[in-house]
């Protein structure tokens, strides 16, 4: 009987990325648990790692050139996941200021349903365009939810992660109109406009 094969080691690098969306996917579920338990300080150091590991998942997929379709789905539907997870933990465990900044959460919100039904009505599924101003929103976001639940609220983070991330979800709905099929790492609109926008 022949014995199984071992991967190759640059087989086996080319599903790390996708192994960190993995594990991103199933800490999720023990996210949302730490909220419905009330367990604020699982849920925040848990959410910190998930949100390094997107980083480094991230870093690994386009410094290696290890990026696919599959990648890009599995990535977005975590982000998508653990978004809405850390919005709802705000709600629970940040009570106060969610009360207080409701209507500027509101806005961020709406934009960002709209450019998931958009993208759910044009492509059939969630968009992973990756664009730079993406990440610059994400990594916005990711602060200032960190500082909120490690050191207390800051203004001005809030409201310059308010302004990016509207801008990023507007810049991405412009992608959606322009792209007549579903792409993931297109850079950002101006890439797509010179018509040098990534396809996986």
């Amino acid at each position: 009987m022949q014995e199984d094969q071992p991967l190759a080691p640059g087989r086996l690098w080319r599903n790390v990325p996708n192994a960190i969306s993995i594990a991103r996917l199933i800490a999720t579920s023990v996210l949302l648990a730490s909220v419905v338990l009330h367990r604020v300080e699982l849920f925040k150091w848990l959410l910190l790692a998930c949100l390094l590991s997107d980083i480094l998942d991230g870093l690994i997929a386009r410094l290696f050139r290890l990026t696919s379709k599959l990648g890009a789905s599995l990535d977005s539907t975590a982000d998508i996941l653990m978004m809405l997870i850390g919005m709802l933990g705000l709600l629970v465990f940040q009570r106060p200021f969610v009360s207080a900044h409701y209507r500027e959460l509101l806005v961020v919100a709406v934009f960002y349903v709209a450019e998931v039904i958009a993208s759910l009505w044009r492509y059939g599924k969630v968009s992973s365009f990756h664009t730079l101003l993406g990440r610059v929103a994400a990594y916005s976001a990711g602060i200032f939810v960190m500082s909120l639940l490690f050191w207390g609220y800051h203004g001005w983070l809030f409201y310059m992660t308010v302004i990016v991330f509207v801008v990023e979800l507007l810049e991405e709905m412009v992608l959606i109109y322009l792209l007549p099929e579903w792409r993931s790492d297109v850079g950002g609109m101006y890439r797509v406009l010179s018509g040098r926008g990534a396809d996986s």
